[in-house]
């Protein structure tokens, strides 16, 4: 998918986020947040901010097993899903990161049904 592309899907999909749950349009760190709520299968509640820095974790963990770099070790005691890194990130420009998450993003949306884009 090309800049053009994800740039036109990202704004569709914030759009759609900020229609179904009535919020201020989601950034990056915002969609992290909504996934690891999302994989962690608890529903919405109150979390501390240690566990939302994990909840974030656990987003980007799960994106970036979708190109390799994460394995699904299991879950904990608690229910909180561990991730075990198994190929080195490579060090992407900030425009690059940027765009990637955006993809993964999209695609993570698109892929649970989550979205109609």
């Amino acid at each position: 998918m090309n800049a053009a592309m994800v740039n036109k899907k990202w704004i569709e999909l914030q759009y759609k986020i900020v229609e179904e749950f009535d919020v201020d349009t989601p950034d990056i760190q915002g969609f992290l947040f909504l996934i690891g709520i999302q994989e962690l299968g608890q529903g919405p509640k109150k979390f501390s901010k240690r566990q939302k820095e994990e909840l974030m974790h656990i987003a980007n963990c799960k994106l970036f097993s979708a190109m390799g770099f994460y394995e699904l070790e299991g879950l904990d005691q608690d229910g909180w899903p561990h991730w075990k890194l198994i190929k080195t990130i490579p060090n992407y420009t900030i425009l690059e990161q940027e765009m990637i998450m955006k993809s993964l993003i999209i695609d993570y949306f698109e892929e649970m049904n989550l979205n109609t884009i």
